[in-house]
C-alpha cells in the first residue's frame, strides 16, 4: 500500500509530458489510479482463493507459451515493438502473464520434486520455462533474463544439484559473451540484415561500454543532440545529483519534462530527484522488507507448494525492482523493465498485485498468519476442570457443592483419603 502511495505521487508528478499531450490533464494520473484499484480488488480475490488451486496458474503454462508464439503476428505494435495482445479491447503483455504461470509451474514441479526425481524436474522446468524465455527473447530480452534468472534462484532454493544450476549460469552467459561481442564488432552495413532487436540490443551495449558523448569536432554533445546516444542515461544522472538529501520535494522535479519514459523506466531517479537519497533509500527498504516477510511466511508453510510459490512470487518483485533501480543509477545497462507497483503500467502493475495477492492467500491458508483465535480462556478452564475431577475419592457431587472459604461460608473442599 505505500508502494502504491508513493506510485500515486510520483506518476502524476513524472506524467507532466503526458497530461501536457493530452485534452484531459487529469487523463494519465486517473487511468493509473484505476489500474491500481482493479489490482487492490484482484488483491482481495486473490487472497480470498485457498493457495493449493494456484497449481492451475502454473498448468496454463502452455497457453501462455501460445499467445507468446502469435504475439509477433497479431500483436498491437506500442512504443515500436508488438509486445501487445488486444482481446475484446482489452490490451495486454503475454510476456507478464507468462511470467505469473512460469513461477506457478515452477513451485509445482519442484514440490513434486521428491516423486519426480532430481534429473526430471531440472529437465521439466527448463524445457518448459527455457521455451518460454526463448519466446520472450524475441521482443523483450530485459524480461527473459529477469524470467531465466528467477528460473536459476527457483532450482536453488527447490534444492536441485549446484552442478546443474551452474550449467544452466555457463551456457547462456557464455552464448551472450559471444553474441554480444559478435554485435560489438559488427559494422553498421551488416546491421541492416539484422532485426531490429538486435540493432537495439548493439546499440545498449555500446552506450554502456564506449563513451561517444563527443561530436565529430571534440566537443561535449549536448543533451538535446539527437546524436547523443547517453541523453537517457545522462538526464537521469543529473536527476538523481540534484535531488541532494532530502530532494525537491514531490512536483518540483525538472528532469521529469525532459527524461522519456520518467513516469516508466527512469521513474526511479525522479523519486531521489523528488525525495531526496532518503526517499530513494525508503522505497528500496520497502522492497527489502517485503522479502524478509515472505521469507518469515515461507518458513511457516508446512507445505512444499505455497512455500516454493511465494518465494518465487517475492524474487519477480523484488529482482525486478533491484534490475530498475540499478539502470536508473547507471550500474546496469537500460533494460526497459518497470519498477513494480510504483511505475506507471497496466499489465505490470496488474500482475504485480496478482503477486501480493497470492503472497496474501498463502499467508493466510498455509502460514495461518491472520487467523489465530484468543482460546486460552477456555484451555485454562479446561485445564483447571481435569485438574479437579482428576482427584482421587472426590465425587463429582461433592465438586459442584464446594464453594472456597470465606467469611460467610466455612465450608471446605473435602480432602481426598489416604493413600497406599
Amino acid at each position: 500500500m505505500i508502494l502504491c502511495l508513493v506510485s500515486l505521487v510520483e506518476v502524476y508528478s513524472a506524467t507532466s509530458t503526458l497530461a501536457y499531450k493530452s485534452e484531459n490533464y487529469w487523463e494519465p494520473i486517473v487511468r493509473h489510479a484505476v489500474l491500481l484499484a482493479f489490482g487492490a480488488i484482484c488483491v482481495l480475490i486473490f487472497l480470498n482463493i485457498p493457495d493449493k488451486y494456484y497449481r492451475w496458474l502454473g498448468l496454463a503454462l502452455p497457453l501462455a507459451i501460445l499467445l507468446l508464439a502469435v504475439t509477433p503476428y497479431i500483436g498491437v505494435v506500442i512504443n515500436g515493438e508488438p509486445r501487445w495482445i488486444s482481446i475484446f479491447g482489452i490490451t495486454f503483455q503475454p510476456s507478464e502473464v507468462a511470467k505469473l504461470c512460469s513461477v506457478c509451474f515452477m513451485a509445482h514441479i519442484l514440490s513434486k520434486k521428491d516423486v519426480i526425481g532430481d534429473l526430471k524436474t531440472l529437465k521439466i522446468i527448463v524445457g518448459f520455462v527455457g521455451v518460454t524465455v526463448l519466446f520472450i527473447f524475441v521482443n523483450n530480452g530485459s524480461t527473459a533474463f529477469l524470467l531465466y534468472v528467477i528460473m536459476l534462484m527457483m532450482l536453488y532454493i527447490g534444492r536441485i544439484s549446484l552442478k546443474y544450476i551452474l550449467r544452466l549460469l555457463a551456457i547462456p552467459m557464455l552464448v551472450g559473451m559471444v553474441a554480444a561481442a559478435t554485435l560489438y564488432i559488427m559494422p553498421e552495413s551488416a546491421m541492416n540484415y539484422m532485426p531490429d532487436r538486435a540493432v537495439t540490443w548493439k546499440h545498449r551495449i555500446e552506450r554502456f561500454f564506449v563513451d561517444d558523448r563527443l561530436d565529430s569536432s571534440g566537443k561535449q554533445m549536448s543533451l538535446t543532440n539527437a546524436q547523443n546516444k547517453h541523453y537517457q542515461e545522462d538526464l537521469a544522472k543529473i536527476a538523481i545529483a540534484t535531488g541532494g538529501v532530502l530532494g525537491k520535494f514531490p512536483g518540483h522535479g525538472q528532469m521529469r519534462d525532459s527524461l522519456p519514459q520518467a513516469f516508466s523506466d527512469f521513474i526511479y531517479a525522479i523519486i531521489i530527484e523528488e525525495m531526496g537519497l532518503v526517499g530513494g533509500v525508503c522505497v528500496l527498504f520497502l522492497y527489502i522488507v517485503l522479502l524478509l516477510r515472505v521469507r518469515v511466511i515461507a518458513k511457516r508453510c508446512d507445505k512444499l507448494f505455497p512455500k516454493y510459490l511465494i518465494l518465487g512470487c517475492a524474487l519477480m518483485l523484488v529482482t525486478q525492482a533491484l534490475i530498475n533501480m540499478a539502470v536508473a543509477v547507471g550500474a546496469f545497462p537500460v533494460t526497459g523493465q518497470p519498477l513494480p507497483l510504483i511505475s506507471r503500467g497496466g499489465t505490470s502493475n496488474v500482475i504485480s498485485c496478482l503477486y501480493i495477492g497470492i503472497i496474501l492467500s498463502v499467508s493466510r491458508f498455509s502460514a495461518n498468519i491472520g487467523n489465530e483465535e484468543d482460546d486460552y480462556p477456555e484451555e485454562t478452564s479446561k485445564a483447571e476442570n481435569d485438574d479437579v475431577t482428576s482427584l482421587p475419592g472426590v465425587s463429582k457431587e461433592e465438586i459442584d457443592n464446594w464453594v472456597p472459604d470465606s467469611p460467610s461460608s466455612k465450608q471446605t473442599m473435602p480432602a481426598p483419603p489416604p493413600q497406599g
